[in-house]
């Protein structure tokens, strides 16, 4: 395998998880700035109180976003595999 073909499969990865990642950590963490301004503004000083809604977000976004994430994961699998079946082709 060329270094070229290395770094083009690793840069594929490393762009689909950063993807992956990021639609999972975008709603907790707005979710978590909107709470952390609400107890800012009514002095209300408890870190339970932001667990919940940032659960809540996690596992919505989690839930809209599957099919996104799965397509993703599975458009970089079918890479890697292509690029294996090109290399034991040479």
């Amino acid at each position: 395998m060329q270094d070229f073909d290395i770094g083009t499969v690793l840069h594929a990865g490393m762009i689909a998880t950063f993807k992956m990642c990021a639609i999972l950590l975008i709603a907790p963490l707005v979710i978590g700035l909107l709470v952390s301004v609400l107890q800012a503004v009514t002095q209300i000083n408890d870190s339970s109180v932001a667990f919940l809604p940032k659960l809540i977000a996690s596992g919505a976004s989690a839930w809209i976003a599957g099919p996104y994430l799965g397509r993703t994961l599975t458009d970089y699998m079918h890479t890697v595999m292509d690029s294996l079946v090109a290399i034991g082709g040479q």
